[in-house]
Formats: structure tokens, sequence, C-alpha cells
């Protein structure tokens, strides 16, 4: 960048449900960085989705625009984009869009047409989760295609996804992660609203999806002699056979808690920084902000066994890849808490030099001044994917650290 100071840019966010944040991992990441570019003198837009949410006309310094969407899994995001468009070609030029989610990928094309650079953050492996079908995989392996064509910046949130993009189709990706926000002090006025004590139970909290493995987890706790209780938070309103499998394991076992969806955010907040472990059961994503919000709340971490939560854990988690692992890393924690509490406390300190939302932000800013003088990858690549298909990395589960189970109290643990 040149010494001369850089003129504040027009911003879009496209293709998340917006903000106030309050479902998920995109819209928590147009929060925290839509505020801070708003903080560097840029205008930022973010489009939203009509629902029971207020609709305010700006948040924390957004203009927000709301616009419906069809209710249904295929068509939610894909109709609200389009919408969303549609609003851009007849409102004063954006010089910048971020468009979240590879499956928008078919409207970059028209964004461009307009003079407006266009980013595409591509998520994790879409075509890998079994909750779509055939037609709804083949439809996100076109959109990744469509989006390495004809975006003029591909953003990878993890080394692996930008190593399946630069192994497919020879294209670089801009890394840029999440941020974690630590909590060194939470209170717990909203736990006891739950009938929940600090340190007293386990946490899961994900979207019901195969690919995140909540039965796995749910199965794994049932079968273990673990005393303390498990909490579920989350639900998935497009998969009512999976949910209700998770749902006939817990009805069984009064240890389990279905909390459903929890959108008080601070009492959110307050169950991640009080469970004696939180397990993570995402499989096929980059970095998982869920993820990221239980380090940052000094929470011991069982994870997936997979290089997207090793990348992001380091030697710091502890990793399980059947139910039965998984139990037995749950019943382990409730034999040590205190180291337990250590691992939480070491997780912590790496998500606050590791993941932080000011540096996050930083990047985005840099990426969109450069879009704005021009840079682009457009045209690098035809889409036409690499004749040896990518795999997922093997060999991470040769050097897991040992579980709790075969560790030393640290202190006294009664």
């Amino acid at each position: 960048m040149s010494d001369r100071e850089p003129r504040p840019l027009r911003i879009a966010m496209v293709g998340t449900r917006g903000v106030p944040a309050a479902y998920g991992g995109f819209e928590t990441a147009i929060e925290e960085i839509g505020q801070r570019l708003v903080a560097q003198g840029h205008t930022v837009t973010v489009y939203c989705r009509t629902g029971k949410v207020e609709r305010l006309k700006t948040y924390l310094g957004m203009k927000l625009v709301h616009l419906p969407a069809e209710k249904s899994k295929t068509l939610e995001t894909l109709s609200h984009t389009a919408l969303s468009v549609l609003h851009m070609l007849f409102t004063r030029r954006q010089d910048v869009a971020f468009v979240f989610n590879a499956a928008n990928a078919p409207f970059v094309s028209t964004i461009r047409a307009r003079g407006t650079a266009v980013a595409v953050h591509v998520d994790g492996l879409e075509w890998k989760r079994d909750k779509w079908s055939s037609t709804g995989k083949r439809y996100y392996r076109k959109a990744e295609e469509l989006a390495v064509k004809n975006a003029d910046a591909l953003i990878a949130d993890a080394a692996g996804i930008a190593d399946y993009y630069d192994h497919e189709f020879g294209i670089p990706t801009e890394l840029l992660t999440y941020g974690a926000n630590i909590l060194r002090e939470p209170s717990s006025d909203k736990l006891a609203e739950l009938g929940l004590t600090p340190g007293g139970y386990h946490l899961v909290v994900a979207r019901f999806e195969p690919e995140n493995h909540v039965d796995v987890i749910v199965d794994g706790y049932a079968a273990s002699a673990a005393k303390l209780p498990l909490v579920v938070v989350g639900s998935a309103p497009y998969a009512a056979a999976y949910t209700e499998r998770i749902a006939a394991v817990a009805t069984s076992d009064d240890r389990i808690r279905m909390l459903g969806g929890v959108w008080d955010q601070e009492q959110l907040d307050q169950l991640y920084a009080h469970a004696l472990t939180y397990s993570h059961g995402h499989s096929v994503g980059g970095t998982n902000p869920s993820l990221l919000r239980a380090m940052g709340a000094g929470t011991a971490v069982l994870a997936w066994d997979v290089v997207f939560n090793r990348e992001v854990l380091g030697d710091d988690g502890e990793f399980f890849a059947t139910s039965e692992e998984l139990g037995e890393l749950v019943v382990a924690a409730e034999a040590h808490p205190a180291r337990a509490d250590a691992i939480g406390a070491q997780l912590r300190d790496r998500a606050e030099q590791t993941y932080d939302w000011d540096v996050v932000s930083a990047g985005y800013e840099e990426l969109a001044l450069r879009l704005a003088r021009g840079y682009s990858t457009h045209g690098q690549s035809n889409g036409h994917r690499n004749e040896t298909p990518w795999e997922v990395p093997t060999g991470y589960r040769t050097n897991i650290p040992a579980p709790i189970r075969q560790s030393a109290p640290i202190g006294d643990d009664q």
C-alpha cells in the first residue's frame, strides 16, 4: 500500500442471515468485521433476511437492507441472495462486495457487471455434507467452479480449505480466519436460570446435521459412565429424522438435556464458559466459529479428529473419531477436572494469540482496498478441476496427544 491515505470504500456484505448476529459464524463475522470497517471510515451495507428480529435500519454503524427469503433448505440462501443482488443493481454502486458461501457463486458475474469487485468466502466443503442430495452436492461442486472462474478473489478461513482450492484449481486464496471473543471472568446468573452450575456439565453446540456428529456425541455420552449432565444446544429445521434420532437417545437418558436453540448470546457465552468440556463434532468445515467460541471461553475441547480441527486446536485439544472414544474422554475429564480446566486455559491463550478480530478485520480491509485498486484473480483459472481428486489429508491420528485419562491430575481435583 502507498503512504497516501486510502479513500473510504462502499462495501456490501451479501449471502448471510445478516445482523445482529444470532445464528451462525458468518453472521458473527459480519458483525465483528463490519463494525471495524465502519470505524475505519468505510460505508458497509449488510443484506439481512427478514424474520422475527427487529428490522433495524442501522446496526453498529452498518446500513441494513432487509429482504425476504424462501423458507426451504434448498432455496433460502439462493432466493435471498438473488433479491440482494437485484437491490444492488438499482441502488448506488458498491466498490466491493464480500459474498459469503460458494453456493452464491452464480450471482458473482451479475455483481461484477455492475462494476463492483467481488470476493467470495468459499466456506467449507459443502459437497461433503450428508444433508445434501446427490443433486445438491453436484450443485455445490459446480458453484465452486463458478466462484473460482468468476470471482476477483476467494477467501478461505482455514489452511486446509486453501490447500483444497490450490490442489483442485491451482488458484490462490486469501487466508482470513475468524476471531475469538475472550472471556476471563464470565458471570453465571443466566446459567442458574437453567439449573446448571459452573463446571457441572458437558456441552455440545451444533446444528443437527450428520457431518456435525451430534448423534455420535450423544451416543458416546449415553453409553459412558459420566455423572455430569450433557447439555445439547441446537436444532435442524430441515433434518427431522436426524433430530428425532438424537431426541430419542436423550429421552431414554435423564442425564441428557436438550435445550434447543439458545438465542440469548450472553446465556450462550455462559454455557460455553462454565462447561467442564465442549464436544465439537464438525468435520467438513474450515475454522469453525463455535470451536473458537469454546476456546475463547476457556473450555476444554473434545473435537472430531479432522485436519481442520487440529489446525485450530494445535496440541491443546483432545480428539475422537468414534462414540466410544468420546465417552472415554468425557469420563476422564470428570475424573481429573483440574487438568480439564488447565487445558481450557491453554486453549483460551491460544485463541487470544491466534484468532484476533482486529487482525482479521484488517485483513478484510486490506483485501477490499486491493480489489478497489484493480487486483483480481478473475481469469486465472477456467474452473476445471485437477484430474487427481483432492482428499482430506490422512495421518492426523498418528500423533494424538495423550488423552486425559492417561495423565496425572494437576492439583487437587476433589
